[in-house]
């Protein structure tokens, strides 16, 4: 890639369209009122952008940010520096150009077929929950075949912040083949950096960026993802399976009850090659985070090691479950530890709705409900595929609870009656609806020939179901529990034209099919 595309208006209007209607400080204007006068504005940006794009250069307005120091987490310790995330708040049209010349950058690696497969962060049809669901899905079907599973989740101490510009640059070029221009631009970009802290009251003095790419901006984190990609092949090297969400790296494998001892001692050679590797691109492990888990059937919990894994200088005691990408991992498999956790923070929130049900609408009410509460039950929820159905009546209770207290309902008033008229989906129905859709969205993303090899016949839209030893473990594996939902669906919802088309079919079937199991059970 040497030359970018010249942009258009059209371009220009459709980008700043989709702007998100949020602004900072260092922005002249509102972005709404940005987007109200985009048809005229349009024509004086694109000239702006083209010659930044032609002449590799990009001005020095759009590389000054201030920084707002977000706590991670609420329980953390505020007077600790570490406790915070630097966040660089930029300018809306730097923004704007940063992300025209990302989807440029895209296209052009995803063509070339350039992008790591095992990241999943920026990048669509990827997310925390397919990242957690190829994980677990893969360890279900190590554990089906009589194995056991070592999964190690490791962390980097202020990853963005410390990425090496003349490294990343050299990569740039020799691994992605950019060039020319292009190249030109990228060193503009990442030079001449300038970044402020600003507080409540007081702001501090301007300093120079000498490395790190700025969190919050819309490349940084696509330039990490270009830069830390060596990463994924070190770890296969070590016949490991890698997988990435930005800078949150799990490595797992896989061996016999036998073969336990020597599993440990890879995983840890394969860790040391890790930490050498970020040393050598100024990158730091963090070993006080890193978590390791051993799974394994419920039947063979015995058979899994207590020893302590040595994760360079430190030794790790396994965990009996972990948190990855926000889903509790247990080593029994069971997601009993999500379950309890997520009916727990549901119910947290859902008492201190109540507290004031009786000063906002049932509208408002029910629109808390849905942000606070069900996007809880519905983090994640499709890796609860086959899980026992008095874990699933627990999730349940949570959305039982939600409809009451926006009905005003008693405690044993009728459900049914409720989740009808707000037209919620149960527990079990959302798990089939979030496997169903993305389903729906692998076959859409990938070309018509190869999803038709993935059929079993020319002529049906069934998918081939992997074959598996237990209903406990490879039942629940995505590769097999997604074909199983998928075939049960009617034609006249798996052959819709759209993704939104497919899940208004789907979510209606659904519910007219939970309804009449309700109303009209089966003898």
């Amino acid at each position: 890639m040497a030359d970018f595309v010249q942009l258009t208006t059209d371009n220009v209007v459709a980008a700043v369209r989709v702007l998100p209607d949020k602004h900072c400080a260092s922005d002249p204007i509102p972005t709404s009122l940005l987007k109200s006068c985009a048809d005229v504005l349009a024509p004086y940006l694109v000239e702006l952008f083209n010659t930044s794009l032609q002449t590799g250069s990009v001005p020095s307005a759009f590389k000054t940010a201030y920084v707002t120091p977000l706590l991670k987490k609420s329980d953390m310790d505020t007077d600790d520096t570490r406790s915070y995330r630097p966040i660089s708040n930029l300018s809306v049209l730097s923004k704007l150009l940063e992300r025209l010349v990302a989807r440029q950058l895209i296209d052009y690696l995803t063509v070339t077929k350039l992008l790591p497969e095992l990241q999943s962060a920026y990048r669509a049809f990827h997310s925390t929950e397919t990242a957690v669901l190829k994980v677990l899905g893969d360890i279900l079907r190590a554990l089906d075949s009589g194995d056991l599973a070592a999964l190690t989740l490791l962390d980097l101490s202020a990853a963005f912040d410390t990425v090496d510009h003349k490294t990343l640059l050299t990569r740039l070029q020799t691994s992605y083949g950019i060039r020319g221009s292009v190249l030109n631009w990228f060193k503009s970009y990442l030079s001449g950096r300038m970044q402020f802290v600003r507080g409540r009251k007081s702001t501090s003095h301007p300093l120079a960026v000498l490395c790190g790419v700025p969190q919050g901006s819309v490349l940084g984190p696509i330039l990490f993802l270009l830069y830390t990609a060596d990463l994924l092949r070190l770890v296969q090297r070590h016949q490991l399976h890698p997988h990435m969400y930005a800078d949150d790296t799990q490595i797992y494998g896989f061996c016999s009850p036998a073969a336990v001892v020597q599993l440990q001692q890879q995983m840890s050679a394969c860790i040391d090659d890790v930490a050498v590797w970020m040393q050598s691109n100024r990158l730091q492990l963090n070993t006080a985070k890193t978590g390791v888990l051993w799974c394994s059937s419920s039947r063979r919990l015995h058979q899994l090691p207590q020893a302590p894994m040595r994760v360079g200088a430190d030794y790790v005691t396994p965990a009996t479950s972990v948190r990855d990408l926000g889903i509790y991992l247990d080593s029994d498999v069971s997601m009993s530890t999500h379950i309890s956790r997520t009916v727990s923070g549901c119910f947290a929130v859902l008492r201190q709705l109540r507290s004031v049900r009786r000063s906002v609408s049932p509208a408002v009410m029910q629109s808390l409900v849905v942000s606070l509460v069900l996007s809880r039950l519905d983090y994640g929820n499709a890796t609860l595929f086959g899980v026992p159905d008095y874990q699933i009546a627990r999730l349940q209770s949570v959305m039982n609870a939600a409809a009451r207290l926006i009905h005003f309902a008693r405690k044993f008033d009728p459900i049914t009656p409720l989740l009808t008229d707000l037209h919620w989906l149960r527990v079990s129905q959302r798990i089939e609806f979030k496997l169903a859709v993305l389903a729906y969205r692998c076959l859409l993303r990938t070309a018509d020939l190869e999803s038709r090899r993935r059929l079993r016949s020319s002529s049906t839209s069934a998918l081939v179901i992997p074959p598996t030893r237990r209903s406990t473990l490879g039942d629940r594996a995505f590769a097999s529990a997604a074909p199983r939902v998928w075939n049960r669906l009617p034609s006249t919802v798996t052959a819709s034209p759209s993704l939104a088309v497919f899940k208004r079919q789907l979510k209606t079937h659904l519910f007219s099919e939970a309804n009449l199991t309700c109303f009209y059970p089966p003898p």
